[in-house]
């Protein structure tokens, strides 16, 4: 296994949820609090404008609170800041386990290139797409699990927004674009997503035709990040199993590979205008 900042690869089955023992953690400390303001689950509740049930979901560690929660739990019960100083940790949790490390990573990232062959990357997904993919998912997810994992994923956008800004590009297989998940309207309100975000000047994206006949990326997706000037990763990751991988001789090589992907696909303006035939032909 490559380190990344010292410790080992996620490498890990998505039933091995370290962010489960996190979550029981925070709520036994939030019922501690509560109790010491003598408050029911119930009168916490009516005063954070949440029902009793959903109180004792979290305090149960079985579901995630909102931000806004945490901030008014905390205020409610006099936490003094202890509640709300485990809200980075606590939307860490929305991720599952094997995701968590990347998706922190992302943040960070000033450069961040992507192959795609399965689904349409979830950075670029819009609310309706990204929902019916984690729908299709396998075991299948109970429907809190699909709002918190669709909140996490739109959330990760911010990055499209950050100051500096930081560059992207996206090669996506021709087929993916042409399989309609969720139905005809959802993928083309997808289409129409990929149009705007194509043209943003920090943003590339590239459609590998399926009539290519010469193909660098055979292996799978994979996703390479920068942070910074020198901190280079990549990141790969298949049925609920992840590799993230620091090691540079490895990292260049997937590098190349993606530069080989970006010389064989359609040019970025070429793409866009594929994705408007595409458009008229929904």
């Amino acid at each position: 296994m490559d380190l990344v900042d010292g410790t080992d690869t996620v490498d890990a089955a998505e039933g091995v949820d370290p962010g489960n023992g996190f979550l029981r953690c925070f709520g036994r400390q939030m019922k501690l609090l509560r109790e010491a303001a003598g408050l029911t689950q119930a009168e916490l509740g009516a005063r954070v404008g949440y029902g009793e049930a959903q109180i004792a979901s979290v305090e149960q560690g079985r579901r995630i609170p909102k931000p806004e929660l945490v901030d008014a739990v905390d205020r409610v019960v006099g936490g003094g800041g202890v509640l709300a100083a485990m809200k980075g940790e606590v939307e860490k949790a929305r991720y599952p386990g094997f995701f968590r490390q990347y998706a922190s990573l992302e943040a960070q990232a000033t450069k961040l290139n992507a192959y795609s062959s399965h689904v349409v990357k979830g950075l670029l997904q819009t609310e309706e797409y990204a929902r019916a993919v984690f729908e299709m998912w396998r075991p299948i997810l109970d429907p809190e699990t699909v709002e918190q994992r669709l909140a996490a994923r739109l959330d990760r956008q911010k990055l499209f927004t950050k100051r500096p800004t930081p560059l992207m590009s996206f090669v996506i297989e021709e087929v993916v674009l042409r399989r309609p998940l969720g139905g005809r309207a959802v993928m083309q309100g997808q289409l129409e997503q990929l149009l705007l975000y194509g043209h943003e000047r920090n943003v590339e994206i590239q459609v590998m035709p399926t009539r290519c006949d010469e193909h660098a990326g055979m292996a799978g997706p994979f996703t390479l990040l920068q942070i910074g000037e020198r901190r280079r990763m990549a990141y790969m990751e298949v049925q609920g199993e992840s590799a993230l991988r620091s090691d540079p001789k490895k990292v260049g090589v997937l590098e190349s590979t993606y530069g080989t992907l970006r010389a064989q696909a359609l040019t970025p303006r070429a793409s866009l205008a594929f994705i408007e035939q595409l458009l008229g032909e929904q």
